[in-house]
This record gives C-alpha cells, structure tokens and sequence, in this order.
C-alpha cells in the first residue's frame, strides 16, 4: 500500500486563501455557502453547478475518455448534516479524527468546530481544494490529504474516531473502504458512517457485521425534512 502522496501539505506552505481560491477557480465554477454546522452558520466553499459537472463526466465517459471520476463530492449531502447533528453526543476537544470521502468537508469541519483535530480526505483531489479554504481559520487543527481506499495510507496513523457521510453506495468499494477502517482506526476506537437509509448501505449493513465489525445504528431526525431521517451506523472493532 502506498503513503499518501503531498499534493496538499499538510503545514499549508505557501498557500492563501487567495492562492486557492485562484487555484479552484481554474478547475470549476464555485462559491461561498452560509451552511449551519456546529449549531452555527458558517462559510463552505462549494462547487456551484454539481449537476453540470456530473452530466460532463458522464459525457466523458460515454466518450471513451478514461480515469474520468464522478464529481459525486460536489453536492453537499443531508448525511453529512445528520452526522453532525450526532456529534453533539462526542466530546471531540483535542480528539484526534480522520474524515474520509470527506467531500465538501462539512462533516470534519463539524468535529473541528467542536475542538477536535482533524485530518480531511478524499480520493480524488479537486475537493480538497475547497476544503482548504472551509477550513482556513482553523487550519492549525487540521491537514488535508489525498487518500484512496486500499490504495493509499496516512503512514501509519490511526484514529480513535474516523468519520464517513454517504460513502457506502458503492458496493465495489466496501473491500477497499473495509481495509481503510481497519488500517486507521485505534485500539479502542469508533467509526461513524451516515447515510439517508439508502437500500444499498442496508446491503452495507449486512455486509460490514462479518467483517470484524461490532454494529449499533443510530437514528437522527432532521428539521429540514422531519419525514427523511439520517441513519449514523457505528462501527467497533470485534
């Protein structure tokens, strides 16, 4: 397995918010969002037409162009909403967490909020970017990193909380995802996966319990929309 590669230093060198902001505006359109996280209304740097990006990539595939990825991480999802909603049961001061998939990053930026440290990951790169800039006046507690399940790995650390909002709709990925948790979290620790009851994390559910995986879920009800809760699936080591 390899390291994590440094294409987003961790001890932010040389970076401004106005350097990344150049920096993302020449990859995609995207915009500053008031998001309520943590119980209060902060900035996320979102990108500003996910659909668009999505249907791009799909006509790059369709074309034939390889290694193009769906921009999946470019709408910011209810999970991440519920998980921090669920955070408010956590002591996170000074905990150290790691955030996969993290996407727009509203889920780690909650346990930031919260005074934990955090490392923010994903796969593919572009949102990171976005993160960096979500975060900047709180970038003393945080690192951002690429990390590809069952390829990379954050040399050898590992986390007593590791934090996932909506990345279990891939059935090919559970393996990889799988070798992740178990490769980053503590003696002792827990992971937290949200989803909006999708049908294939159920499959997800059923899966991941003969894995060495102790499982408790967690309902979270939501105000935005009462009739579509958040599920928090909690995961221990055997």
């Amino acid at each position: 397995m390899n390291n994590t590669n440094d294409v987003n230093n961790p001890l932010w060198d040389g970076e401004s918010l106005d350097s990344l902001a150049k920096l993302a505006s020449a990859r995609f359109e995207w915009h500053w969002e008031d998001t309520a996280i943590a119980g209060e209304m902060r900035r996320l740097a979102v990108a500003s037409d996910p659909e668009g990006m999505l249907i791009d990539a799909c006509e790059r595939q369709d074309a034939g162009e390889e290694g193009v990825i769906d921009p999946f991480w470019a709408t910011t999802w209810r999970a991440a909403s519920g998980l921090d909603h669920y955070l408010n049961n956590l002591v996170l001061q000074d905990l150290q967490v790691l955030e996969l998939g993290c996407g727009t990053g509203h889920a780690g930026l909650a346990a930031a909020c919260r005074g934990a440290h955090v490392v923010f990951t994903d796969g593919v790169t572009d949102p990171l970017i976005l993160v960096k800039m979500s975060i900047w006046q709180l970038r003393n507690q945080c690192q951002v990193r690429q990390l590809r399940f069952g390829i990379d790995q954050l040399d050898g650390q590992q986390f007593p909380l590791i934090l996932g909002s909506d990345i279990t709709y891939l059935r090919n990925l559970w393996p990889e995802l799988n070798r992740c948790l178990h490769d980053h979290l503590c003696a002792g620790g827990q992971i937290l996966l949200s989803d909006p009851y999708r049908i294939i994390a159920n499959e997800f559910r059923e899966w991941i319990q003969n894995h060495g995986w102790v499982y408790q879920e967690h309902k979270i009800d939501m105000q935005d929309d009462p009739t579509h809760p958040i599920r928090v699936m909690q995961l221990t080591k055997n």
